[in-house]
């Protein structure tokens, strides 16, 4: 029994396949374990983006609570009473809000361990005061945040303070210190459990972290599961390739003459494997005749290979390329030279909407021409022209794939783009915004750190901007703040940064200019804004005047301080009138 063809057939295919299962269950397992914790990774990132997005939901209410307030007349008239229990009562209970006022006065309590919000009121005396809203973070906001993430149980959603240190989570009993590093997907310990976790700062400039976390337990479990039903596959794999070969052996003995003749007709290209010929038998006739195919095939198997990895190559390049790149003429040349290589083209062009073009190649080759329209929906990128003297099906369909990714790739930078725009550039006047503002200010400051020399900085407010809101409405008020924006662009330097600081408030921020120029430039904004004829929307003419405050920096000063000077200056001026310069703590003669 144990010497029968039939055992011996089955020996065999087991044999030869224990080593290629074993080889595929060992790759499938080690894909299917990056996989469960790729998986669970893009689950985290994807709860945590929800949850802090959630989060800065919890501070623009809380920020809104403190406008409203700020706003509300009794508020005001009770601020400049300095009616402690008046303040107290219009105060809500949720946010919690804290009053303070720069004579020390305050009222309202803001929680230990919350994220905080700081309104500014500017006003006439004892009405200038800074509101305070926090969200606290407690475990009921950790709880709303993980039900508005999209994450399910075990997931979890904590906050982790300066020191490490766990301080609330939507599940209570996670508790204790983490080494985890913000922004970075890793393994780390969470008291005396071990999470798969991603963290990210509340807010840039805080030291308390958001994390999104889930106990490596679930994901030892999960990777187990997936290596059982793996194992399962590979052993019912055995199992059915035994079977198979048992069946085929009964017959294989009769076949073999057949097989034989059969095996000289697939010699023309169905069969790509080669055997050891030993003996006179069937077995050997077998052998020479895939032999015999396999050496037809040699040469057509090595040709389709190089031809393949020439496209993978060309692919691969292409792909990365497209990725790495934002700028639109780069991305065109990318597009234009992978797709000739990969389809063997002559030459290729890619056109732009605008009419301009990037090419390679003989592109005034004759022959087969193939055209393809870089669209997304109703925008056009322009068109992907490749001659040559022949296209197969296949290069065609390399040619379709690429213009595919192109537009992707193109659409990406077009977004990009414009995503760039609108994070430095108010939408409004078009100048730079109160982030770039900062950053520009920042940049200034530390330059004359290092190399010396003066910053000046002049702080503008329209004078009664609110009059002119009331009046006349809003969108002529949009008008007035246009106007100035202009007036600032046509009187400043190109190294110059003019930016909104926020509302009708302006600042120009003069790198290598003392107090005296830097006065001189808000003076002639000033002249220039005063004389300067607005229209509402009514057509009606405005007079528009603006105060203006100036400051200048020396190498120890702050960037804070800086601004607290300059707004110094600007509210010395308009407590003397308006419509006037102050430098420092002295008034500009006017032009």
């Amino acid at each position: 029994m144990l010497g029968s063809f039939k055992i011996k057939l089955v020996g065999t295919f087991l044999a030869l396949s224990v080593v290629p299962l074993a080889a595929a269950f060992w790759g499938f397992s080690a894909v299917a374990e990056r996989s469960v914790t790729s998986s669970v990774d893009d689950r985290l990132e994807a709860g945590l983006t929800a949850a802090l997005a959630a989060f800065d939901d919890q501070r623009d209410n809380a920020r809104s609570a403190g406008e409203q307030l700020g706003h509300d007349p009794a508020f005001q008239a009770a601020l400049a009473a300095r009616d402690r229990k008046a303040i107290q009562r219009l105060l809500p209970d949720s946010p919690p809000l804290r009053v303070e006022a720069p004579d020390g006065f305050s009222v309202g309590r803001v929680p230990e361990t919350a994220a905080e919000e700081t309104i500014s009121l500017v006003g006439p005396g004892t009405r200038s005061a800074i509101i305070i809203a926090s969200v606290p973070l407690t475990t009921g906001l950790a709880e709303r945040l993980h039900a508005r993430s999209g994450l399910a149980s075990p997931d979890e959603i904590l906050f982790v303070d300066e020191n490490r240190l766990v301080s609330a989570a939507s599940d209570g009993r996670v508790a204790g210190t983490t080494p985890l590093v913000p922004g970075r997907i890793d393994t780390a310990s969470i008291g005396d459990r071990s999470y798969r976790a991603i963290g990210t700062r509340l807010v840039p400039e805080s030291t308390v972290m958001l994390v999104a976390a889930t106990p490596s337990s679930v994901i030892a479990s999960e990777k187990q599961n997936v290596l059982g039903r793996l194992l399962v596959g590979l052993i019912g794999s055995l199992l059915l390739i035994a079977c198979v070969a048992y069946l085929a052996g009964r017959s294989s003995v009769g076949a073999l003459g057949r097989l034989a003749d059969a095996a000289h007709s697939i010699a023309a290209g169905r069969l790509e494997e080669r055997v050891s010929v030993r003996g006179r038998d069937e077995f050997a006739q077998l052998g020479r005749a895939f032999n015999e195919m396999a050496q037809q095939l040699e040469g057509r198997l090595e040709d389709l290979e190089d031809e393949r990895r020439r496209l993978r190559e060309a692919n691969a390049r292409f792909g990365d390329a497209l990725a790495s790149s934002l700028d639109p003429e780069q991305l065109r040349r990318v597009i234009v030279e992978s797709a000739v290589e990969a389809t063997k083209a002559d030459g290729g062009v890619v056109i732009a909407e605008d009419g301009s073009y990037v090419e390679t190649g003989d592109v005034g080759a004759g022959g087969e021409k193939l055209e393809f329209e870089l669209t997304s929906g109703r925008r056009s990128f322009g068109r992907l022209l490749l001659i040559g003297s022949h296209f197969d099906d296949e290069e065609r369909m390399t040619a379709a794939a690429l213009a595919g990714q192109a537009v992707v790739a193109l659409e990406n930078a077009r977004l990009h783009r414009m995503v760039e725009r609108q994070a430095l550039v108010d939408g409004l006047t078009g100048l730079a915004n109160r982030r770039q503002a900062d950053e520009a200010l920042a940049s200034e400051i530390a330059r004359t750190e290092r190399l010396g020399g003066p910053v000046g900085l002049i702080l503008a407010d329209v004078d009664d901007f609110k009059a002119v809101n009331d009046r006349y409405g809003h969108p002529t008020g949009d008008i007035v703040l246009r106007d100035l924006a202009e007036t600032l662009r046509e009187n400043v330097r190109e190294i110059d940064t003019a930016a909104r600081w926020g509302g009708e408030e302006f600042a120009v921020i003069l790198p290598g200019t003392d107090l005296e120029g830097a006065a001189q430039v808000a003076e002639r904004i000033r002249a220039a804004l005063a004389e300067r004829m607005i229209l509402s929307v009514d057509a009606a003419p405005l007079h528009v005047t603006a105060s203006f405050g100036v400051a200048v920096s020396n190498p120890t000063t702050t960037v804070q301080q800086l601004v607290e000077a300059a707004d110094e200056a600007l509210y010395r001026a308009k407590r003397a009138g308006k419509d006037r310069v102050y430098a420092g703590t002295d008034p500009v003669t006017r032009l």
